[in-house]
Parts: structure tokens; C-alpha cells; sequence
């Protein structure tokens, strides 16, 4: 349990805070996370890694030369907003070119995205690469699909050394995307973690075994395996990676590895040392030389019992950058460049100033702020409920990402009103401020939505109930349109779609009847989910674990739209 809390909802900016004052010579903050506190060479290719926190030393951990410019800061297992990404990249780039790179998540996929658009509009050279090392999560066929895990480390800790080397933003993202190809991880673990201020874990492992291909937000393993002994696991964790070792002598490789022995966060190191042994002597069996070992927790989970190995196949080059010097908080290795030397500028981000808008819609943005202050209420009260919920196949922290999002919009909302804005600027605000509140893929969705909603609104006159429903169809359509599922693979969208079918269907009727059908029809959808497994999200590695629950996004949706029924005049 994670004991040391002030207030839980605080506890990532909190402890970045504590952060960046303890490595103050290594790194600065910024909005939305770290940068290096040192300047860079113009012709630098910037490296900026990010996602969720409570993975310590990943991300933050590894800002430093050798390795990464700038880390973007999530909050606990819960992928950064795109305001965050652009001002890391914006405080990180060097003029060269930036190369963001993070776990295969969606909701890290979504943010990061967007904040790539958006920079590019602005004349920044963005290149994206996701890390997909996590063999329990996906097929060797469609190893891109999988999701990233410790592979992290060693991926990162590679391409850095190209971007110190000097090498253009091209041959970084080419070298990005060779070394993930060539890096395989899977871990186990003994116990679950717990988020700070919960008084239970996510999920518990039975005494005497094991969950085979952890996540590491959290997510329970994908099997239940009897544990043995130390000799046991390494061959089990050896025999699955060597399954997708690359042919010898084909592409460079020659039969050497980097590895990494990495602990969840409540293993002991000695316990990983013993473990490294047994690994060693297996793969010198396979005819596999090690290079550099890295035994060391890299990439955690809160204080989840639990440990990883990682394997990335080497060729010549990929070799080079491994063994290349690095200094940052986390890791060293070799000798580097004093870190010293001259600071590296950043500029605070500008306040977008508030313009106030005609009388007829600030009043009806008055309403939107109490609406979203109900939608806050809710939240918080169905917290614990969503956050078992989303335990079961998830991550377990889509009930803490509601509260952020909501609270965090509906405060935005009464700054809003204070200012005198219009109904489609309230809104545009809030949305921002939910994404940023909640990050992760609900964070992105529940933000995308009420901007999409807020487009369909003005600020120079009120709207009519047509028009509000016009507007609340199209942003529902948009929670389809980015997280791009359908309906049936068990995601909020088994609620909007037919929520938004029966607002098309309320032709003649008022908003308050219309609202109170459509949020039925969401209710039951929400509800119907617990019957089938889900197909997409994190979720969709546990396979059948999620049938006879229903989808914590599906049913936070529903509750939601049931707030805003009973709450329509």
C-alpha cells in the first residue's frame, strides 16, 4: 500500500515536485512534466518520453544526456493530455526535430497524437514510435499491436545514445523502430499494487502462484500459473522470449542480447539478483552472450510484487548505443559531458485569455456549469464502484479518472462563468480541462466530447433544444471517431451509440424527455456489456475475465447522462 499521501488525487504532482527538487542539477519542470535542466545542442534531435505515473523510474527518471530531453508527467497509470505533451516538446526541442515515444496505449496513443497534430501545424518536425514489447499482449505476427511494458528501457536507452550521436531526426525514428522490432519483455506477478489513498489492491494473486503477462498499470495477469522455483520461472521467462529470437547471422544479429532483470516495486533486489543467475546460465545453455546486464527496477507499478525480463537481440549498431554513455537520475553508465553548462530556456505557457460572450448564452452556460458540477457529484459518489469494476480486466483506475476529469472540468466551468463566457467556450474550456484533468483514453474521449458538443453551441446567442441535441449527437459521434471501436467491443461506445440513436429518434419531444429516453437506452446498453468480453482496450488481453461485469466506461457514461435527465428542467 502506498502510505506516504497527502491528498491522493495530488500525490503525482506532489511527488514530481519532491522530484525535480532532489535532481534539480539533471532536470527543470515544466507544464505537464520535466525537462533537461541543461541546454542541448541546436542539432540535437530531442528525445521526449512520457505516460502514466507511478512507474518510477519511467519516465521521469530517465531525462538526462545519454537518454531523454523531456519526460511528459501523467497522473497515476493514466496517459498525459496533449496540452501536457505540447509543452514538454515545446520546452524540449532542440530545432532538429523531436521524437516522442511511449508505451502502446490508447489513451497514450490518442494524447500524444493529438499533440503531435497540432505541433506540426506550428512548423515542429514530430515523430512518433510506439513501444510494443510485451509478448503476453499480442502475437509474434502483429507484434505492433502489443502493448509496451520494460522493453521501455532499453528502447529508449537506445535511441538517446543516437540522438546524442548526432544523428537527423530520420535515422533516430529508423533506429526507434529497429530497436523495438528487435526487443521482447514478459513479466509475472506476485501481488497487485494499490493507488495512493485505496485501502485495497487492484487485484490480489492466490497464495502459492503467480499472474503470467502482468500489465504494468496494474492489470492483472492474463494467466494463473502455480509458482516454483527461481530455476522454474527463468526457464519459463527465457523459453517464451527465445520463442522469437531472431534467425543468426540474418539482419546483424549475431546471437547478443541486452538484458534487463527489472522489478515491479516490491521485490527485493536480491530476489532479482538470484533471478538473473538462473536467466544467465539459460541463455549462456542457448548460446545467447549477454551484454551490459541491467538488474534494477526500471519500470514499476506502484508497489506491485513483480518482476520482468527483457531481451533486445543486437546487431552492431543497436549494440553501440546500449553500451554508450548515460547520466540521468535513474541511470549511468560510462563517462558524459559535465551536465553542466549553460540552462535550458523555457517559457511559461501563455494564458488563454477569456472573452466574454452575449448575455443570452453566458446564461446558458451558467446552466452547463451547474450540469457539470452534478456530473462531479456523481463521479466522486460511484468512485470505488468503477474502480473495482475497471480491476477486473482493466487497470482499475477509470473510477480515480472520472473524478479527475469531472472535477477538473467543472471547475474550469465556474472560472468560465466568472468570466462571462458563451456556452461554446465554456465548453471548449472544460473539455480541454478534462482531458488534462483525467489524461488516459476516457480523459481524451470525455474532453474530445464536450469541445465536439461546445462546436455545435455559440457564444452570441442561446440555442434552441434542436440544436442542443444536434450537438450532443455529434459529440457522442466523436467518442466513436477517436477511440475508433464499435459497438459490441465492450467500450463506452456500447453507450453512446444507442444514447445518441434515441436523441436522433426524439423529433418533437422536449430535451428533458428526450434526454431521460436516451439515458435510459444507455443505461441498458451500459448494463448489457456484462455479457459479452471485451475486444479492444486494455481490457481485451484478459479475454473472458470481463464477462459478467459490465464496461466501467460504458457504465460511467450511462450514469452520467441518467445525472443530466434527472437534473433537465
Amino acid at each position: 500500500m502506498t502510505k506516504i499521501v497527502n491528498d491522493p488525487e495530488e500525490f503525482p504532482k506532489d511527488s514530481l515536485a519532491g522530484f525535480t527538487e532532489i535532481y534539480g542539477d539533471y532536470v527543470q519542470p515544466v507544464h505537464g512534466g520535466v525537462v533537461r535542466a541543461a541546454a542541448s545542442p541546436e542539432s540535437e534531435v530531442a528525445l521526449v518520453v512520457g505516460g502514466g505515473s507511478g512507474h518510477y523510474p519511467a519516465f521521469a527518471g530517465w531525462v538526462g544526456p545519454g537518454i531523454a530531453h523531456g519526460s511528459v508527467c501523467g497522473n497515476i497509470f493514466a496517459s498525459p493530455s496533449a496540452s501536457q505533451a505540447r509543452s514538454v516538446i515545446r520546452a524540449a526541442d532542440n530545432g532538429a526535430g523531436t521524437l516522442m515515444m511511449f508505451g502502446n496505449y490508447a489513451g497514450d496513443v490518442l494524447h500524444f497524437g493529438q499533440a503531435a497534430e497540432q505541433l506540426r501545424a506550428e512548423g515542429y518536425d514530430i515523430r512518433i514510435v510506439e513501444i510494443t514489447d510485451d509478448i503476453a499482449s499480442g502475437t509474434a505476427e502483429n507484434h505492433l499491436q502489443r502493448r509496451g511494458i520494460a522493453g521501455d528501457f532499453p528502447v529508449v536507452k537506445v535511441v538517446g545514445a543516437a540522438c546524442a550521436e548526432g544523428r537527423s531526426i530520420d535515422e533516430v525514428e529508423a533506429i526507434a523502430r529497429h530497436v523495438n522490432d528487435r526487443t521482447r519483455s514478459l513479466g509475472v506477478a506476485f501481488s497487485g499494487c494499490t493507488l495512493p489513498g485505496a485501502t485495497e489492491p487492484l487485484f490480489t494473486v492466490d497464495e502459492g502462484t503467480f499472474g503470467l503477462g502482468l500489465g504494468i498499470h496494474g492489470e492483472p495477469g492474463i494467466a494463473t500459473e502455480k509458482l516454483g522455483t527461481a530455476d522454474e520461472l527463468a526457464e519459463l521467462l527465457v523459453s517464451k522470449i527465445l520463442e522469437e529470437e531472431p534467425a543468426r547471422g540474418v539482419g546483424g544479429y549475431d546471437g547478443r542480447v541486452a538484458v534487463l532483470v527489472n522489478g515491479l516495486g516490491a521485490t527485493k533486489y536480491e530476489e532479482l539478483f538470484l533471478l538473473y543467475g538462473r536467466i544467465a546460465r539459460l541463455l549462456r545453455e542457448a548460446n545467447v552472450e549477454i551484454v551490459s546486464p541491467v538488474v534494477d527496477e526500471q519500470v514499476t507499478s506502484l508497489d506491485m510484487a513483480g518482476v520482468s525480463l527483457t531481451l533486445t537481440f543486437l546487431d552492431e549498431e543497436l549494440e553501440k548505443y546500449w553500451v554508450a554513455p548515460a547520466d540521468t537520475p535513474a541511470f549511468r553508465s560510462g563517462a558524459v559531458e559535465s551536465r553542466g553548462g549553460a540552462k535550458r530556456e523555457v517559457s511559461a505557457e501563455a494564458e488563454e485569455a477569456i472573452k466574454a460572450g452575449a448575455p443570452e448564452s453566458a446564461k446558458q452556460a451558467e446552466r452547463i456549469a451547474e450540469l457539470l458540477a452534478e456530473l462531479e457529484k456523481t463521479a466522486r459518489a460511484a468512485e470505488h464502484d468503477l474502480g473495482k469494476m475497471d480491476s477486473i480486466a482493466g487497470d482499475g483506475d477509470h473510477g480515480q479518472g472520472m473524478v479527475l476529469g469531472s472535477t477538473a472540468a467543472a471547475e474550469s466551468a465556474l472560472q468560465s462563468v466568472a468570466g462571462g463566457v458563451g456556452a461554446r467556450t465554456l465548453l471548449a474550456r472544460a473539455g480541454a480541462a478534462w482531458s488534462e484533468g483525467a489524461g488516459g483514453t476516457a480523459g481524451a474521449l470525455w474532453g474530445g466530447a464536450l469541445a465536439r458538443v461546445g462546436n455545435g453551441l455559440s457564444d452570441e446567442e442561446a440555442v434552441d433544444d434542436t440544436a442542443i441535441i444536434a450537438a450532443v449527437i455529434g459529440g457522442a459521434a466523436s467518442i466513436q471517431e477517436m477511440g475508433g471501436a464499435v459497438v459490441g467491443d465492450k467500450t463506452m461506445v456500447d453507450a453512446t451509440v444507442p444514447f445518441a440513436q434515441a436523441l436522433e429518434e426524439s423529433e418533437g419531444q422536449t430535451l428533458a424527455v428526450a434526454w431521460d429516453v436516451a439515458a435510459e437506452a444507455a443505461e441498458k446498453a451500459a448494463a448489457d456489456t456484462a455479457s459479452f468480453a471485451a475486444k479492444k482496450g486494455r481490457a481485451r488481453t484478459h479475454g473472458g475475465k470481463s464477462v459478467g461485469t459490465p464496461d466501467p466506461g460504458a457504465t460511467s457514461f450511462a450514469m452520467l447522462m441518467r445525472t443530466i435527465a434527472d437534473h433537465l428542467e
